[in-house]
């Protein structure tokens, strides 16, 4: 069994259902956390519609809010997800707005790290890189 994330008539993508279940969990978790809507609708008849403005404010708040912590289990948290739905924008022919500047003020108020070997040693721009990589890779394995 499998279900489908449609622009339209066109299928962005096709996973298992067990893919589609934990994916629109997340979605919830994740707009929970932003207070934002993501775009992707409600799952019916193994078919969910996609509505690539709002995707598109959603996906670069995951960004920015990507850009702006350091804190290592939020980032291991996020990242999956993020490439996720980054393939999604994209096969959608989102043009994402990337944050460009490497002058991340880390946000601190909600999620102190540890101390020890922090995972903003790496910068901000060279996660989002790094991001943009797995993305790409994990389309491979994304059906349509």
């Amino acid at each position: 069994m499998s279900q489908y994330f449609d622009l339209g008539e066109r299928t962005l993508w096709n996973p298992s259902n067990g893919a589609t279940g934990l994916f629109l969990r997340q979605v919830s978790v994740f707009e929970a956390e932003l207070g934002l809507p993501s775009g992707i609708g409600p799952m019916s008849e193994d078919e969910c519609q996609i509505d690539p403005a709002t995707l598109k404010l959603f996906v670069e708040a995951l960004l920015e809010r990507h850009r702006r912590t350091g804190h290592a289990v939020v980032i291991a948290l996020s990242e999956g997800f993020l490439a996720t739905v980054i393939v999604l924008a994209e096969r959608a022919d989102i043009k994402l707005t990337w944050p460009a500047d490497d002058q991340a003020t880390y946000d601190t108020s909600r999620d102190l790290q540890v101390p020890g070997e922090a995972s903003n040693s790496i910068s901000a721009c060279v996660r989002l890189e790094q991001l943009r990589d797995a993305s790409r890779e994990l389309s491979r394995f994304m059906a349509r």
